[in-house]
């Protein structure tokens, strides 16, 4: 008897081939690929997401026609692997690491427990205390792989929160304005009322005012309250920007708060000798969470959280089931122990593969690489007397605007400016505000981004700059 569902060696094989064809001709073509969707009618996305909705047929469609609809829906969007994606912040989509998941989705290994898989629980564990040792975590360090920054931050929020012994209502964090929103929603989600957020005030260069953070920290302990955890910025997505780390960690040291530094984008950095002087104190942290879908290039769904003390985890996560009493105690502590999630994918082997096939001095050199084009981003557009530019770069973002007689007619044309360079759709730039000001976004991080469409880049933007002068 066919069981459809079980196809043989040979259909396979037929299938993953005439696939990866169509993924490797997709690689092959980004630098090529519009950068942006700039420019293409409303009405030809909502005729294709319609025809999209359609639901599943009763029998088997031709493989090459279900493959156009794919390749339809993949072509609709923002090209976040290719060198153009200049905007949010940068991912990469490493292809040895989508070769990964092609393995790790076909093995199907279970790995949220580390006895129903010890060697791939191993092999996950290592990179985890790799991102731990590079962070500057002590020995009793560890963490978790998860989907990304949110859960991270959500999964720190949680095991500070212990230090509460479930008074909550009287707990209190505190963060900048310049923060990433998933910290203020892990809050909320960790069940802390909504005025459990202390947003404490930035200097002048955007990074955290130490000296107001302490006296916040004082005022509230005046008032009964519990402070427990400060989160600070290892490059906030706004603008690059790194908080004051040591003095940030020396104030939580003083009042004994938890330190939780949100390196999504920035902590990697680490890899490189200016990025290890930038970051002096994350290793003080209690927690950092980092993305490796971004600053690794890793496929998206790839996010960490690190400790110093695995334990810290295990005790806000770990609960008991009887249905798993068969499992033997391994070398390595159970992921589902660490955080929120039982059933998870393989997510190490998308890191794992990758530095051991290119070595971490490929990752340090990229790094490094896109650190030099931020400079040298900054310096051209500076240049440019149609321009300001607020903030110098920190790490990789170069945010501008354009120059006008007074702030309104400023924004209304960095708005322009914006939409004149996505329109070319070899670039793909976002915006943000900076100061209360409409501000351009240039962010420079994809690992396929080089000085050449760099360059491309800032020349779109100094003629259209021109233009509307």
């Amino acid at each position: 008897m066919r069981y459809p569902l079980e196809p043989d060696r040979t259909e396979m094989e037929s299938l993953a081939e005439t696939v990866l064809a169509r993924a490797v001709g997709f690689v092959n073509e980004l630098q090529e690929r519009p950068a942006s969707l700039a420019g293409v009618p409303q009405a030809e996305i909502r005729d294709l997401q319609r025809r999209l909705l359609a639901p599943p047929p009763e029998h088997p469609e031709d493989l090459q026609y279900i493959l156009e609809r794919m390749a339809a829906a993949t072509d609709l969007a923002v090209e976040t692997a290719g060198p153009g994606y200049l905007g949010y912040i940068p991912g990469g989509g490493l292809f040895a690491g989508a070769v990964a998941d092609l393995y790790a989705r076909a093995t199907n290994r279970y790995v949220g427990m580390a006895g129903t898989a010890p060697g791939l629980a191993a092999l996950e564990w290592s990179v985890v205390r790799w991102l731990a040792d590079l962070m500057g975590m002590p020995d009793g360090g560890g963490g978790i792989l998860v989907s990304g920054g949110s859960i991270a931050n959500f999964a720190a929020v949680v095991a500070a929160r212990e230090r509460l012994q479930e008074d909550l209502a009287a707990g209190v964090v505190y963060l900048t304005e310049e923060a990433h929103q998933s910290v203020a929603k892990a809050v909320r989600l960790a069940g802390l009322p909504r005025r459990a957020l202390r947003v404490v005030p930035c200097a002048s260069d955007l990074r955290m005012d130490v000296a107001a953070l302490e006296g916040m920290i004082a005022s509230d302990r005046r008032a009964g309250l519990r402070p427990f955890m400060v989160v600070a910025s290892a490059g906030t997505t706004n603008t690059g920007v790194v908080d004051p780390l040591e003095a940030v960690a020396d104030v939580a040291a003083r009042n004994g708060i938890w330190l939780h530094v949100d390196g999504a984008y920035g902590g990697f950095f680490r890899l490189t000798a200016r990025g290890l002087a930038l970051l002096a104190g994350i290793e003080r942290a209690d927690s950092v969470t980092l993305d490796p879908h971004k600053s690794l290039f890793a496929p998206y769904g790839t996010g960490a959280l690190v400790v110093r003390d695995v334990e810290t985890l295990r005790a806000a996560h770990a609960v008991s089931g009887h249905y798993l009493q068969d499992l033997d105690e391994q070398l390595v502590p159970d992921a589902a122990d660490l955080g929120p999630e039982l059933t998870r994918e393989l997510r190490g082997l998308r890191i794992w593969l990758p530095l051991h096939l290119y070595g971490v001095g490929a990752f340090r050199d990229a790094l490094d690489e896109k650190l030099d084009l931020a400079q040298h981003a900054f310096r051209r557009l500076a240049a440019e007397g149609t321009l300001e530019l607020p903030v110098p770069p920190t790490l990789t973002v170069v945010g501008l605007r354009m120059r006008g007689r007074d702030e309104a007619e400023s924004d209304q044309l960095s708005r322009l400016l914006l939409q004149r360079v996505n329109l070319g759709r070899r670039a793909f730039l976002s915006s943000t505000v900076v100061g209360g000001r409409f501000t351009v976004r240039l962010a420079i991080l994809a690992h396929r981004t080089h000085q050449d469409r760099v360059d491309e880049a800032v020349d779109a933007i100094i003629g259209a700059a021109r233009d509307l002068a």
